[in-house]
């Protein structure tokens, strides 16, 4: 069995992996994560590629008790909604007690495996 790629979306993971993390933006200023081939908001196809900012606001977090089954492992996790000066990422965060995450957190973003399948994921760590 050949392994099925997400195109653009496995590229912008490898990025992120290697620190070097990126997202789009439109010609009118719309910024796209995950990166897109044109802007869900107002479909200009002429897009330029920013870096992603190195560290992250988060703005909304919950914690997963009832997992779906491909993380069915990792539970009890927490996910977040994570501002990186106007494009949001969502992710896992690691690294932070889940009773002690806070909206305002500043996180890094990579990638990392999760628990249950190996498969990658994008996971949120402290700012330092």
């Amino acid at each position: 069995m050949t392994d099925v790629t997400n195109g653009e979306y496995d590229a912008f993971l490898e990025a992120l992996a290697a620190g070097e993390g990126y997202y789009r933006v439109c010609e009118n200023g719309h910024g796209l994560l995950p990166p897109r081939r044109a802007c869900p908001h107002c479909g200009d196809r002429n897009l330029t590629e920013r870096d992603l900012p190195s560290a992250g606001e988060i703005v909304t977090h919950t914690t997963v008790s009832v997992p779906t089954p491909q993380f069915e492992d990792d539970a009890p996790y927490v996910t977040a909604v994570v501002d990186f000066g106007g494009v949001r990422l969502t992710g896992v965060v690691r690294g932070i007690d889940q009773t002690a995450v806070e909206i305002g957190d500043r996180v890094t973003a990579t990638v990392e495996s999760n628990e249950t399948d190996g498969e990658r994921t994008i996971v949120f760590r402290p700012a330092e």
